[in-house]
């Protein structure tokens, strides 16, 4: 895949910029009044991320947007303003944004060539299996668990100055291809190679650059989502606190204070969205489904899942099936 000619041809929007000299099309990005990029715009349902190439010769106003947003500089500089802060991107320089961050972004030359990474935060929850509390340093700890849980509304970033590692290079370039070249085994292998790109970049956390928060103690959050991810057939607190030796009433208030969410919560969250996978991805019989993901109750189950999707279970697998 050549990679670079393709990046270099200018898109639809970028020719009607060029030719009508216009601002931002605003009704690309979003729907609403305020200027929050809408990742339903860029993401079809069934897909948690995708890459799109940044929009050249064009400024991009103070926005927000509602997913994780990665920028990776494949040729050039990027330049934009975090808050009051300026920051200039070089080749092979990645920047993690999360959802709450806002920003804007200086026109793009013609050899600025930047791709944009736009990611479901759930997507993160099977990529967080892939470490552990003591791997992860405090800052990109922070980042993920903030970023998944709105833990802030003040937006944080991840600025690597990584363009001399080769590893990292490489894997973000795998990430890419197998995006833009999709195979039946792509959602798996991009799981599995975001994971490899965030243990690589966890390696060189001396190159990371952050917007600093009032970071959070994650250790036991990660932990229990770490718990949760492997267990959630039969998970309990009682059982976690007993393994992280720790009093389950203390606990469940950390883990409350992390992610403004209670155990049972992130739990039914997990049993759910294994669940809908489950319905997409499999033939089994949904009483079998439902008792695959550790609930017995099966008229409850429908209950919490039709609040959470908006149809039931049956439906919704009706809809994969013609899609």
């Amino acid at each position: 895949m050549d990679l670079y000619k393709l990046l270099m041809e200018r898109t639809e929007e970028e020719e009607k910029i060029l030719k009508d000299r216009r601002k931002v099309e605003k009704g690309l990005y979003t729907d609403e009044k305020d200027f929050v990029i809408q990742r339903e715009k860029f993401l079809s349902p069934e897909k948690m991320i995708m890459v799109r190439k940044h929009t050249r010769f064009v400024d991009f106003p103070n926005h927000k947007h509602n997913y994780i947003e990665i920028n990776y500089v494949y040729s050039g500089q990027l330049k934009q303003t975090i808050g009051e802060e300026k920051i200039t991107l070089q080749q092979g320089d990645l920047l993690f944004l999360n959802q709450h961050i806002e920003h804007e972004i200086e026109a793009c030359g013609n050899e600025d060539l930047v791709i944009n990474f736009i990611i479901h935060p759930q997507f993160f929850d099977d990529v967080l299996m892939y470490l552990s509390s003591e791997t992860i340093e405090n800052k990109i700890g922070d980042f993920f668990i903030s970023s998944l849980f709105n833990q802030t509304q003040a937006g944080q970033y991840l600025h690597f100055v990584v363009d001399e590692i080769q590893s990292i290079q490489e894997w973000v370039h795998k990430i890419i291809q197998e995006i833009m070249q999709p195979t039946v085994l792509s959602e798996s292998t991009i799981k599995l190679y975001m994971g490899l790109l965030m243990i690589e970049l966890i390696k060189h956390s001396d190159k990371v650059k952050s917007q600093r928060q009032q970071y959070i103690d994650y250790q036991f959050v990660m932990e229990s989502l770490t718990y949760i991810e492997q267990n959630y057939q039969n998970a309990s607190l009682y059982d976690l606190a007993d393994k992280l030796n720790q009093p389950h009433y203390s606990l469940s208030k950390a883990i409350k204070q992390a992610t403004k969410h209670t155990f049972k919560e992130l739990l039914q969250d997990k049993r759910l969205n294994k669940s809908k996978e489950l319905l997409h991805h499999s033939n089994l019989p949904i009483a079998s489904i439902i008792e695959e993901v550790g609930y017995s109750n099966i008229s409850y189950f429908y209950r919490i899942f039709k609040r959470k999707y908006g149809y039931t279970p049956k439906n919704l697998r009706r809809s994969y099936n013609k899609s």
